[in-house]
């Protein structure tokens, strides 16, 4: 029951240099609260509390049916999205392919891969573009009479290049479901959240809301086409009938196996609610692509390459990612950090996701990290063969599974797993 946190701790933000949003987004003071408040009811557990913390997945469903624009029944919680993630690939059975972006996150390639042969459709990987995006265009050329779905991040975790999901939706057709792992976009940036057949976010990013529960996003417009193969006792309409199986609860609920963490519901649900009253995604993503925006400029001040420049501003959400050519990657991750600026490090990529939370504080110690860094380095003596660094092409690069094996990813640019937990060194 979000045992990970000392509820009797002060929360008092994330530190000053804190840009890692995208990894790990810091309990808002109002999720904070919300989450010792349902652990006293726990505590107490008399009747009228017990009524009390029961009802704060209700409350959730409904502030989350506003966020996603849908209707309360369309939403249950689920204890994670990659959890999500496997009771909708449990719940869409065969014939038929599902399509999945080879450069996808492995939340949303190994729900598809657990299921393939097991009454589950088959998966098929496809290339997106060489800059990792996944266009109308080029979903069209992959469409063929066997798909039956596309499985597609919002957000790119690694380039922060935002999906188009209304022109994908549109490509698919009513008969093919687009589904989606929002957790690096929603609560940051607007998403086309209606284009969504199925929808899943964790709340420990961007909403701020710790772990223990996650947004499943079931439209009914697809409901009759999935059955509840991960749908226990909790989501069926009589658990305790003479016979089973009973029949399965309307909506999102027939997928659930069991009863929600119902602090963390407390928690996501107080996070989506300071979102809409800070003016809702808009507002939010302004701010933060605004931040974002400053950051990759001192990056580029110091001579650094940014990963998908030029892209135009609605088509990168909060993530920013940048190299400086010549220096060790894991040299200048370590520096940052030193500075007490913290960013996640994928290969030979600083990945940067700030929130409405960053101030010019921020930006000033990444500015000044990276100009101590490159004035170091160009006092440097240097060998016969140059300047000593460790070129990129030294960096290991991950494998991503495919349907048939293992392949290399995109060289150009590396796609390794983040750190489980928090407190894993990042590779």
């Amino acid at each position: 029951m979000n045992d990970q946190i000392d509820h009797r701790a002060p929360v008092g933000g994330p530190t000053p240099g804190y840009l890692d949003f995208a990894r790990v987004g810091p309990l808002t003071p109002e999720a904070a609260t919300a989450l010792a408040d349902a652990v006293a009811l726990a505590g107490r557990c008399g009747p009228a509390d017990l009524d009390r913390l029961f009802a704060l997945s209700d409350a959730a469903r409904a502030s989350a049916a506003r966020l996603l624009d849908a209707r309360p029944h369309e939403i249950a919680l689920a204890p994670s999205t990659s959890n999500g993630l496997f009771t909708a690939a449990a719940a869409l059975r065969g014939p038929g392919t599902v399509l999945v972006p080879r450069d996808e996150f492995p939340a949303n390639v190994y729900p598809w891969l657990r299921f393939a042969g097991r009454g589950g459709p088959d998966v098929r990987f496809f290339d997106p573009d060489p800059r990792r995006r996944v266009s109308a265009d080029l979903l069209r050329r992959h469409l063929t009479p066997d798909v039956t779905a596309l499985a597609v991040s919002a957000v790119d975790s690694l380039t922060g290049h935002l999906a188009p999901l209304a022109a994908l939706k549109e490509v698919l057709g009513p008969d093919r479901l687009l589904i989606v792992d929002a957790i690096q976009g929603l609560g940051a940036v607007p998403l086309d959240a209606h284009a969504a057949d199925i929808l899943v976010s964790g709340g420990q990013k961007w909403l701020r809301a710790g772990w223990g529960a996650a947004l499943l996003l079931i439209r009914d417009r697809c409901a009759d086409r999935l059955t509840p193969g991960l749908g226990g006792w909790a989501g069926v309409t009589e658990p305790f009938a003479a016979r089973h199986p009973a029949p399965p609860l309307p909506g999102a609920a027939a997928h659930l196996a069991t009863n929600p963490d119902f602090p963390a519901a407390a928690a996501i649900g107080a996070a989506i609610d300071s979102v809409l009253a800070r003016g809702g995604p808009a507002a939010v993503g302004t701010r933060i692509r605004a931040t974002l925006a400053e950051l990759l400029d001192r990056a580029r001040r110091a001579g650094a390459d940014v990963l998908l420049d030029g892209v135009g501003e609605r088509e990168r959400a909060g993530i920013g990612t940048f190299r400086l050519p010549g220096h060790d990657p894991a040299g200048v991750h370590h520096a940052l950090e030193t500075a007490g600026v913290i960013t996640t490090r994928r290969g030979e990529w600083i990945r940067l996701s700030p929130h409405t939370s960053t101030t010019s504080a921020a930006a000033d110690l990444f500015g000044d990290a990276l100009d101590t860094l490159t004035r170091r380095t160009s006092r440097a003596p240097t060998s016969p063969t140059g300047p000593a660094s460790t070129s990129p092409s030294t960096t290991p690069r991950t494998r991503i599974c495919t349907g048939t094996g293992t392949t290399p990813s995109n060289p150009t640019h590396p796609h390794s797993q983040e750190p489980t937990c928090p407190t894993t060194p990042t590779p």
